[in-house]
């Protein structure tokens, strides 16, 4: 006698475990919920029933960065997206919408500067360890979400908003702040405006000597990526914004070497621009990330095939033999 295959327990709308995980979370059992969001949206993607699992872990997260729970919040917007991918969702502005709701969510809270007695100190410490946390968790949450997009429909590169949020929150929130990183994400972005503003701010907190790279920097990544566009809106913003906060705008030969840079640009002038980088090499020399990235420009600009350094060293070699 053959046995029945059990029948498989049917799920219910996806607004009942909604309603009952939101009042877990708000008599404050944040562990037991998170368990319950993470088992009972698995169930609807087994069932492909991605729209519901969408739903749920959309109010999950944003209830857990609500009352404050980074940690948790920052798993369910990445079993978010992760939801997004294995249904196939398309790219569009409501998903975006979505996506943003539960960026904005994410705790933004300034690290304390003073510090006096040993309290002040430890907490101090507690507050770095909180702000890396958050930086973690959004990181993971939004470089999941820019490459689901670039996946999806969205351009090459990732939708540009997603880069913008991911910058400005780095920016803001990150206790060890790397400008590199923030730039990377600003100029796959669509706000060089907003990025002027944030290179200014930067500009005086940074140590003297300094603002010109951050400025060399911004201006050659657009450049690496072909966008002359921006990078001449950037440095017309920069100075700009400089004037009407009556700040001093950097002025050094590196600032020079890109103010010529992007003049030469805008011409078919190569020699012209293989003669700005051999009079400028000191200049240019004092951030290596700068070669690769002039690399890229002669590239993008003039067709300049990049010379691989095993090849110059096996043809050294065969002439040598």
């Amino acid at each position: 006698m053959s046995r029945e295959k059990p029948k498989r327990a049917t799920l219910p709308p996806v607004q009942e475990n909604i309603d009952k995980l939101e009042k877990a979370i708000n008599v404050g059992n944040f562990y037991g919920a998170q368990q319950m969001y993470k088992s009972i949206s698995a169930r609807y993607v087994s069932a492909q029933r991605y729209s519901e699992a969408l739903d749920l872990l959309h109010s999950g997260a944003c209830l857990q960065l609500k009352h404050g729970q980074v940690t948790c919040g920052a798993e369910l917007a990445v079993l978010f997206v992760e939801t997004l991918v294995k249904g196939k969702i398309p790219f569009d502005e409501d998903i975006l919408d979505r996506v943003r709701k539960i960026y904005k969510m994410f705790p933004q809270i300034p690290v304390p500067s003073n510090l006096g007695d040993d309290d002040d100190v430890q907490e101090l410490t507690e507050a770095l360890g909180a702000a890396k946390t958050r930086v973690e968790g959004c990181s993971s949450f939004l470089r999941a979400a820019i490459k689901w997009s670039a996946e999806f429909g969205a351009p090459r590169n990732g939708d540009p908003q997603l880069h913008v949020m991911l910058a400005e929150y780095i920016y803001s929130e990150s206790p060890e702040l790397d400008m590199a990183r923030v730039s990377y994400h600003f100029v796959r972005g669509n706000n060089p405006k907003k990025f002027a503003s944030t290179l200014v701010n930067f500009m005086g907190k940074c140590y003297p000597g300094e603002d010109d790279i951050v400025i060399a920097r911004a201006v050659l990544m657009y450049l690496s990526m072909g966008n002359l566009r921006d990078a001449n809106y950037l440095m017309d913003e920069l100075k700009r914004q400089v004037t009407s906060q009556e700040l001093d705008f950097p002025q050094s030969d590196l600032v020079q070497f890109i103010t010529f840079l992007l003049q030469t640009l805008e011409r078919d002038a190569l020699p012209l621009f293989n003669m700005l980088r051999v009079n400028y090499k000191s200049s240019i020399d004092r951030e290596p990330a700068f070669i690769e990235l002039l690399d890229d420009i002669g590239e993008k600009f003039y067709g300049v095939r990049r010379r691989n350094p095993l090849q110059g060293m096996f043809g050294d070699l065969l002439k040598m033999m």
